[in-house]
């Protein structure tokens, strides 16, 4: 059975009085006092009972987590980094998978967990800025990614324009030209979407190098996947299209490029350059290694976590809502020639 409150007192020859306090950080318990019962938490690897707190406080001590597929590696890996960032500050994550579906993503934004959280961090996709207002809401939320701007709660972003500017103008340094994109969206939409602002950098880019753009490579994708780049390569490949570099508006996107580049033949970066978004660990390990823009996720994490955890105590007035964008990096790694180099900071 897990360990008590009473096993803690028997261990540590105190009181259950003076484990709860410890366990409450209550100023008034001795130094000496307090490590002896730190330690008999750790040897019995106690945890404590959030239920019997949350009927204490009001608070279940679990925030929410709903993002839209944690088959992608970015929201896998944002998943863990909000684990670790709540786990740092004593909280549990409910984490729910929305799969892009509108209703979903209403029903979480409408507390239906309320009872189960304190609080919501949430990535939408299948929601935009029409439904600004479904943010409404007295519970707590922390709105993440790019597809509602301006709303009634704070927001953790990337710096997507400026981050995909940086990405191409680190492919046009290197001396590439015919530079393909990859993901773009069908239909343009309202802007705000990830693939939209990372086309504006890539589009800003090329003015700044006083190019022009062919849009014959601007390839888009319905879904951003391995498959998906691999596809767009192909085609361009079929089609006869030149180019020399390739940027993906995700690491899947850049990792299936990489496999159906080698299927060609062509040689990476000799004879086509590759840089991805997003900087995920299997970036690191494919062959050859990839460049990637590190957008700042871990930060976006613990800022998302600190920002809820500030809302949920808040008392009294609420303050204006904030919008924060970590710095970004580029990862210049093999597949734009830049084998054991160090990484290029930029925010």
């Amino acid at each position: 059975m897990d360990p008590t409150l009473h096993d803690v007192a028997r261990l540590a020859s105190v009181s259950i009085k003076t484990v709860s306090n410890v366990i409450h950080d209550y100023p008034h318990v001795s130094a000496p006092l307090r490590e002896r019962v730190q330690a008999a938490i750790a040897e019995l690897g106690y945890r404590p009972n959030l239920s019997a707190r949350g009927l204490r406080s009001g608070r279940t001590g679990v925030i929410g987590l709903a993002v839209p597929a944690l088959s992608e590696n970015y929201f896998a890996e944002l998943a863990d980094a909000v684990i670790r960032a709540a786990d740092a500050q004593g909280l549990g994550v409910l984490v729910e998978q929305t799969s892009g579906d509108r209703e979903r993503e209403l029903r979480a934004v409408s507390g239906g967990r309320a009872r189960m959280t304190d609080g919501l961090l949430f990535s939408p996709y299948a929601l935009g800025q029409e439904d600004v207002d479904a943010l409404s809401t007295q519970f707590p939320i922390v709105l993440l990614g790019e597809r509602i701007f301006d709303g009634p709660t704070d927001h953790v972003t990337m710096h997507n324009v400026s981050s995909a500017r940086a990405a191409v103008e680190h492919l046009i340094d290197i001396g590439r030209r015919r530079i393909a994109i990859l993901g773009a969206e069908e239909e343009p939409g309202s802007g705000t979407s990830s693939a939209s602002l990372r086309l504006a950098g890539y589009r800003e880019a090329f003015a700044g190098a006083g190019m022009d753009v062919d849009p014959r490579l601007i390839r888009s994708a319905e879904h951003w996947t391995r498959a998906a780049g691999a596809a767009a390569i192909h085609r361009l490949v079929a089609e006869g299209t030149p180019f020399d570099a390739v940027f993906a508006l995700n690491d899947a996107l850049g990792l299936g490029a990489l496999r159906a580049l080698g299927e060609a033949r062509l040689r990476v970066p000799e004879d086509v350059a590759v840089i991805g978004f997003d900087d995920i660990d299997e970036a690191k390990f494919s062959m050859p290694s990839m460049s990637s823009v590190d957008a700042g996720s871990k930060e976006i994490a613990k800022t998302a976590v600190a920002l809820l955890i500030e809302r949920i105590e808040e008392k009294g007035e609420r303050r204006p809502p904030r919008t924060i964008k970590p710095s970004f990096r580029i990862m210049r790694r093999e597949s734009t020639g830049f084998a054991g180099r160090p990484a290029d900071s930029r925010s």
